[in-house]
C-alpha cells in the first residue's frame, strides 16, 4: 500500500501517520465496526467515483443496523470522501471509508464507546493481479461455511464478521488457489470471501440471491443490470456446487475485484479454462460505465 498524505479522521484532514487509534478501541478487540469498498476511475472528465453515494448509504444502513450511533449522513460523508481524493491529487483509487467504536467500553456491551469515523483513499491496481484480470483465477471450494444470516447481518459490511472471509482466504492459498469459494450452512452457493459469484450455463447467467448469505453488492447489482440491459438472462437463484463444476463461464464481481474471470474451481476446468464471451462482456460493459464511456450509466459516476 502506498501512503498518502491525507486522511480524514472524525471531521477534519490528519496526516496519514497520525491516524491512529487506541489500542484499548472496542472495535480492535470486538470487531465493533462497518466498512465500505469504493472505487475512483479516471475518465475523459477526470477523476470519477463509482457509485459513492450508493455506498455512502449502505455504510449509514450498517451502522444502523449494528446499533452504532454514526452523527454524520451520507451526504457528509460523501462530501469527505471528495475531498480526501482531491486534497491527496488521486486520480483512480480505492476508498476506505471506517466506522468503528474506540476507547470507553470493553467487555461485549459497547454502551459508552465513542464512534470513530475514517475514510482514507489510495491508489491500488487488480486485486486479484492483472494476470486474473485477463485470464482468470483458480478457486477452491472452502471448508468454512458462509456465515448464516441467523448469526450476523450479510448485507451490512461487519468488520467482525469478515474473519470468517479471512479464515477461508488463507486456506485457500495454502492449497494453491487464488481464492476462496464459500457455501452457507444449506450447502448452496453464497459468495468468495469478498466478492460476488455469476455463472454462465447454455447461455443464462445465474448468481446467487442475498437469501444464501451473499452481500447484495453495489458491483453485483451493476453487473447485473448491464448484462439485462445488453439483452442477457440473469437469474437469481441458488446454486449447488455441481452448478458451478458443470457452469460453461464463471466469474467474481465486487468493487476490489471488479469482474474477474474464474478458470477453475477444486482442480475441474470451467468451460475451456478461458474467459468466454458473457464474460468478457461483463468486463467490457462494466470498465466502459465505470470510466465513463456509457452514456446511459452516467449517473453512476461522482466526479471529482
Amino acid at each position: 500500500m502506498e501512503p498518502v498524505t491525507y486522511i480524514w479522521m472524525d471531521g477534519e484532514l490528519v496526516a496519514w501517520e497520525d491516524a491512529t487509534v487506541h489500542v484499548l478501541s472496542h472495535a480492535l478487540h470486538y470487531g465493533t465496526g462497518v466498512f465500505e469498498g469504493i472505487r475512483a476511475y479516471d475518465t475523459e472528465s477526470g477523476p470519477a467515483v463509482f457509485r459513492l453515494t450508493e455506498h455512502m448509504e449502505r455504510l449509514t444502513r450498517g451502522a444502523a443496523a449494528y446499533q452504532i450511533a454514526l452523527s454524520y449522513g451520507a451526504d457528509e460523508l460523501t462530501k469527505a470522501a471528495r475531498e480526501v481524493i482531491a486534497t491527496n491529487e488521486l486520480g483512480a483509487c480505492y476508498i476506505r471509508p471506517l466506522v468503528f467504536l474506540g476507547t470507553g467500553s470493553m467487555g461485549l456491551n459497547p454502551a459508552g464507546a465513542k464512534t470513530h469515523v475514517a475514510i482514507a483513499a489510495w491508489r491500488w491496481g487488480a486485486y486479484l493481479g492483472d494476470e486474473g484480470l485477463r485470464n482468470g483465477i483458480r478457486v477452491g471450494v472452502s471448508s468454512w461455511r458462509r456465515l448464516h444470516q441467523t448469526m450476523f447481518i450479510p448485507d451490512a459490511k461487519g468488520t467482525g464478521g469478515y474473519i470468517n472471509s479471512i479464515l477461508a482466504r488463507l486456506e485457500a492459498n495454502a492449497a494453491g488457489f487464488d481464492e476462496a469459494l464459500l457455501l452457507n450452512l444449506d450447502g448452496y452457493v453464497a459468495e468468495g470471501s469478498g466478492e460476488n459469484l455469476f455463472l454462465v450455463r447454455n447461455g443464462v447467467v445465474r448468481t446467487p440471491p442475498p437469501q444464501a448469505g451473499a452481500l447484495d453488492g453495489i458491483t453485483r447489482q451493476s453487473v447485473i443490470e448491464l448484462l439485462r440491459d445488453d439483452g442477457a438472462v440473469v437469474e437469481e437463484t441458488n446454486l449447488t456446487r455441481s452448478d458451478v463444476y458443470y457452469a460453461d463461464e464463471a466469474f467474481f464481481t465486487g468493487t476490489a475485484a471488479e469482474v474477474t474471470p474464474i478458470r477453475e474451481v477444486d482442480h475441474r476446468t470451467i468451460g475451456p479454462g478461458t474467459p468466454g464471451p458473457v464474460t468478457k462482456r461483463a468486463q467490457e460493459l462494466f470498465m466502459n460505465a465505470v470510466t465513463g464511456r456509457l452514456d446511459d450509466y452516467r449517473h453512476w459516476l461522482e466526479y471529482i
